[in-house]
C-alpha cells in the first residue's frame, strides 16, 4: 500500500497483537463507549485543528471490543441490535463526532456480510472483526452525475486473475483500517463489493481531505491500480437492493446518532462555558436580575429550550432504533421496511436541525468570549454542518410526508 507523504505511519495489520475485550451485553457496550469517549476527550481540539490521521485514537477504538458488537452470535459476536449501536455512536459523537463517524462503514459491512455473505466470507471477515480488524468503505466517487455513478471496475487480467481499478473519495477511516470494502462494477456491469486489504499492492490512500469540519475522519481519496482481488471476498452487492432491507437505514441510523451526539456535546459545552466563563448581559446585571451568566433569565430560558430539543432528538433516535430492531435487517415486506426507514428518516432530519440550532446558539448563550479560538467551540457547528451535508434533510421530510399523505413507499425498497 502507498500512502501520500504527510500521513502518519499506520499501525500494523497483523492479527492477535492486542487482546480484544469480548463485549456481551448492551450495558457493557455503552459503558465501553463511555470509557473510550472519555479517553479521547482531551485531544479533540487538537484533532480538529490538525486534521491528521488519529492513529492512536483509532487503534484504541479497534482494541475496545466495540467493533464486534453487531457480529452475529453464530460467528462469536454478541449480536447486539440497533438500539445499542445507536447509543454507542451517540456517546462517542458527543465527545468527537469525527471519530464516531469512522466505523460507520464498518458496521454497514458487518450487516452486509450477515445478510449477503457466504459462509466462507463470514467466517474469515468476522474473525478479523473479533480480532479488532476494522472495515472501512471506499464507495463514493467524484466526477459522475452523483456519488454512486461508478467508474471503478473488477476485471480479469491476462492470466485470469481478478483485479480492481478505480478512484474513490470519502474513504473515511481507510488509513488505519485492516480491510477496505470497495464498490465496483463487475464484468457483467453488476454492482459488486470487494474486500481488499488496506496494505494490498496497488492501493494508494490520500490525505486530500481539506474541509471545515469532521476533519479527523480524514475522508479523502483512495486509488486502486490493478489491485489483486480475491474472488472469494467479492459479494454481489446488487442483491442487497433487490429486496426490502434495512442496510441503508442502519447506515442512516448511525448518521442520526452522530447528529444527536453533536447536539448533546454542544449543549454540554455551552452549559460549561456559561457557568464557568461567560458574564451576564449588562442589562440583566444592572437590573439586578443576574449576578452570573447562568442566572440571566433569557439565558436560562433559551438553554431550557435547547435542552428540551436535544432530549427530543435523542428520544426520536431511540425510537427509530427500536422500530428498526423490530423490523429486522431483512423485513418481511416493503411496508415493514418503510416503517423502519421512515422512523430513521425522522430521527436523522430532526437531529440534524437540532444540531445546527444548538451549535449556532452556543455563541448567543455564551457571548463574544466564546468565539475565542482557544476554546474551538466553532468545531461543533463545523462538524454538524459538514456531516449534515451527506444528504439533504428536505428529502427525508419529503418521503415521510409522501408516505403519510399518499401511501408512497420510500425508494429502493427501504433504503433512504
Amino acid at each position: 500500500m502507498a500512502v501520500v507523504p504527510g500521513t502518519e505511519a499506520p499501525p500494523s495489520l497483523g492479527a492477535g497483537a492486542v487482546s480484544i475485550p469480548a463485549i456481551q451485553t448492551a450495558d457493557e457496550a455503552v459503558r465501553a463507549a463511555g470509557e473510550y469517549a472519555e479517553s479521547i476527550a482531551a485531544g479533540v481540539i487538537e484533532r480538529d485543528r490538525s486534521g491528521s490521521v488519529p492513529v492512536a485514537e483509532l487503534a484504541a477504538l479497534d482494541a475496545s471490543g466495540l467493533l464486534a458488537i453487531t457480529v452475529p452470535r453464530a460467528h462469536g459476536g454478541p449480536e447486539l441490535g440497533a438500539p445499542v449501536l445507536a447509543e454507542v455512536i451517540r456517546v462517542i459523537a458527543a465527545v468527537d463526532p469525527a471519530i464516531a463517524q469512522v466505523p460507520q462503514a464498518h458496521f454497514l459491512f458487518t450487516d452486509v456480510l450477515a445478510v449477503l455473505g457466504t459462509a466462507g466470507q463470514r467466517e474469515r471477515l468476522f474473525a478479523e472483526v473479533l480480532d479488532g480488524g476494522r472495515l472501512a468503505g471506499a464507495q463514493a466517487e467524484r466526477g459522475g452525475q452523483h456519488a454512486q455513478d461508478l467508474k471503478t471496475r473488477l476485471y480479469r487480467d491476462a492470466s485470469g486473475g481478478l483485479r480492481l481499478s478505480g478512484a474513490k473519495y470519502y474513504a473515511t477511516g481507510s488509513h488505519t483500517a485492516r480491510w477496505l470494502g470497495v464498490t465496483a462494477l463487475d464484468e457483467a456491469g453488476q454492482l459488486a463489493l470487494a474486500f481488499v486489504r488496506r496494505d494490498a499492492p496497488g492501493v494508494t490512500l490520500g490525505t486530500d481531505w481539506n474541509v471545515m469540519g469532521q476533519r479527523a475522519t480524514v475522508s479523502g481519496s483512495a486509488v486502486f491500480a490493478d489491485v489483486p482481488a480475491d474472488p472469494a471476498l467479492v459479494l454481489p452487492y446488487t442483491a442487497a437492493f433487490a429486496v426490502p432491507q434495512q442496510l441503508g437505514a442502519r447506515t442512516q441510523l448511525v448518521h442520526a446518532a452522530i447528529q444527536a451526539g453533536i447536539a448533546g456535546g454542544a449543549l454540554r459545552d455551552a452549559g460549561s462555558f456559561v457557568r464557568d466563563k461567560a458574564r451576564p448581559f449588562f442589562e440583566a446585571a444592572r437590573a439586578g436580575l443576574a449576578d452570573t451568566a447562568s442566572r440571566d433569565p433569557h439565558t436560562i430560558h433559551r438553554y431550557g429550550e435547547l435542552a428540551t430539543r436535544v432530549s427530543a432528538a435523542e428520544a426520536l433516535l431511540a425510537r427509530a432504533a427500536a422500530v428498526q430492531q423490530s423490523v429486522g435487517l431483512v423485513p418481511a415486506d416493503a411496508q415493514a421496511a418503510a416503517t423502519g426507514t421512515l422512523a430513521v428518516a425522522q430521527a436523522k432530519a430532526f437531529a440534524s436541525e437540532v444540531a445546527a440550532e444548538v451549535t449556532t446558539e452556543i455563541f448567543s448563550l455564551s457571548g463574544t468570549s466564546a468565539a475565542d479560538e482557544r476554546y474551538d467551540l466553532s468545531r461543533h457547528w463545523r462538524n454538524a454542518r459538514t456531516h449534515a451535508s451527506h444528504d439533504p434533510v428536505s428529502w427525508k421530510y419529503h418521503h415521510v410526508g409522501n408516505f403519510l399523505l399518499n401511501d408512497v413507499l420510500p425508494p429502493n425498497h427501504g433504503q433512504l
